[in-house]
């Protein structure tokens, strides 16, 4: 099974920027779609932005112009650049996968535990 492990989150002041950073490891697999998620207190969660293998992104309006997300294949790791944070952003941010695994065949969906960004002064 295929782990994924956020990090780079942490407490930053409004209109300051972070760099989140999603690993991916395990045995004879590919990663196709990659996304981050992320939920606030209270909040369902929500679709921050999405990469395929490929590259190409989709960002919600939320956060379009302000975050960017980007990947790294020969690496297995996925980020968001975020930048010009508000409080608003605080939430814990998630990555999610589409992974194939080789041995045995198999699609699945892989989460990562979560990484804290708290966005205020």
């Amino acid at each position: 099974q295929v782990q994924l492990v956020e990090s780079g989150g942490g407490l930053v002041q409004p209109g300051g920027s972070l760099r989140l950073s999603c690993a991916a490891s395990g045995r004879s697999f590919s990663i196709n779609t990659m996304r981050w998620y992320r939920q606030a207190p209270g909040n369902q969660r929500e679709l921050v932005a999405t990469i395929t293998r490929l590259g190409s992104t989709n960002t919600a309006d939320s956060v379009k112009g302000r975050f960017t997300i980007s990947r790294d294949n020969l690496k297995n790791t996925m980020y968001l650049q975020m930048n010009s944070l508000k409080p608003e952003d605080t939430a814990v941010y998630y990555c999610n996968a589409d992974i194939g695994d080789y041995v045995p065949p198999r699609d699945y969906e892989a989460w990562g535990q979560g990484t804290q960004v708290t966005v205020s002064s």
